[in-house]
């Protein structure tokens, strides 16, 4: 993978989806029309925290190389050097795995 030349500013994160399943858990091989999105991803870049009523910064509950779930919904699609990732606000992911 290259480096990722995007920095996320305030409260958000950049993530990467892990593959979706090839197989169902009954052996059904799928192509790839048929695989729903993933909603794992890994966190590649966080922001420096949502800006307080104060002017300063909330810390940010999530960091990079963590495993997250996410709503089917979160974030906006870009594609950077050919490889696809999701930038979100935090708010967006519902836990860490792990």
């Amino acid at each position: 993978m290259a480096k990722l030349n995007i920095k996320p500013l305030g409260d958000k994160v950049i993530v990467k989806r892990v593959e979706a399943e090839a197989m169902t858990a009954g052996g059904i091989v799928l192509p790839d029309s048929a695989k729903e999105k993933p909603k794992r991803g890994i966190i590649q870049a966080v922001g420096t925290g949502r800006l307080l009523d104060d002017g300063s910064r909330a810390d940010m509950q999530v960091k990079k190389n963590e495993e997250v779930v996410f709503s089917s919904y979160a974030g906006t699609e870009l594609k950077i050097d050919g490889d696809e990732y999701l930038i979100m606000d935090e708010s967006e992911i519902l836990g860490v795995l792990g």
